[in-house]
């Protein structure tokens, strides 16, 4: 079955990972709380153009600076959409929003490996345009 002896050394190896990744976490939290606070939700409105191909990118890449959590976002989308931000748009932006972490590569980078975090970070920007651009295709 489990070995006592090993199940206490696996629970001491994972406290110890907790403890060495609890200041990035903490870092990621106050940058990301910085750039929500200091970035006016009206400021979104303001850049896209309504341009079917500009709008999917401006959106992505902010989304991908912008970082937060799912529940946020929707939130964001909705004030957007009321505001005249094409659905596109809005889907790009919630989905690197969630996805992509340009703000977290430094820790993500230092927990899972950097070409990893570097890839997966471009998988996600690029999957984002593509998946609002097929959203917007069909709602649209």
């Amino acid at each position: 079955m489990y070995n006592k002896k090993n199940l206490i050394q696996a629970i001491n190896k994972a406290a110890k990972s907790l403890v060495n990744i609890f200041p990035y976490f903490i870092g990621i939290v106050l940058l990301m709380s910085i750039i929500n606070v200091s970035v006016p939700r009206s400021f979104y409105s303001h850049i896209f153009t309504k341009n079917p191909i500009l709008d999917p990118l401006i959106g992505a890449a902010i989304g991908s600076i912008s970082a937060g959590n799912p529940i946020i976002s929707y939130i964001i989308s909705g004030e957007l959409l009321h505001q005249g931000v094409s659905l596109t748009a809005v889907t790009a932006f919630v989905l690197s929003w969630v996805s992509v972490g340009v703000i977290q590569m430094p820790a993500e980078c230092a927990i899972l490996g950097k070409k990893f975090a570097i890839y997966r970070n471009i998988l996600s920007f690029i999957f984002a345009i593509i998946i609002a651009v097929i959203i917007g295709a069909i709602l649209g």
